[in-house]
């Protein structure tokens, strides 16, 4: 049986990861209150902010600005795209 989580992202009870997704209490936190669905949209996220902004996951720099954005999207109020983002069809 699937452990579940209260989601904090989806607000509501839902499936929750399997592992923890990141180090340290942050990941911990990840853990305990986000799901794999709000984990997976995260990750879309992360992917077109990579993109549109060009970042590279080796720069320190970039990886703060991730970490901060990854804090503000699950846990507070959503991370924005990037000005003259346009979602493609899906």
């Amino acid at each position: 049986m699937p452990r579940t989580v209260n989601c904090l992202y989806l607000k509501r009870e839902a499936e929750g990861l399997d592992r923890v997704p990141y180090p340290g209490p942050l990941g911990q936190r990840i853990y305990e209150g986000i799901s794999k669905e709000a984990w997976a949209a995260w990750v879309r996220h992360q992917t077109m902010l990579l993109n549109e902004y060009r970042l590279s996951p080796i720069d320190p720099k970039a990886r703060k600005f991730l970490v901060e954005e990854m804090e503000k999207f699950l846990f507070g109020g959503g991370s924005q795209a990037p000005d003259g983002f346009v979602k493609p069809d899906a």
